[in-house]
């Protein structure tokens, strides 16, 4: 996955985590990091839908790591 599609939100790392299936659709997870060095914390939620391509996976993952981290989400800046 491309640098660009991760977002940065305050103190918060959204990477989309996209998998192709042996099938041809796409599964997707998301990782929101906050921290630094050793007092890093990283979440990877696994997401249940499945899509036709990748982009419409990461573009989902994002807004759902957005939903997660709630109000501070107003801020979000492409990396």
């Amino acid at each position: 996955m491309k640098q660009t599609n991760n977002v940065t939100v305050g103190k918060y790392l959204i990477s989309p985590l996209p998998k192709k299936l042996d099938n041809g659709w796409w599964a997707i997870s998301v990782s929101i990091r906050s921290g630094s060095g050793s007092g890093t914390h990283d979440r990877v939620l696994r997401l249940t839908r499945l899509f036709r391509n990748k982009l419409a996976a990461a573009e989902y993952a994002v807004a759902e790591g957005l939903r997660w981290i709630g109000p501070r989400a107003a801020g979000a800046t492409p990396v």
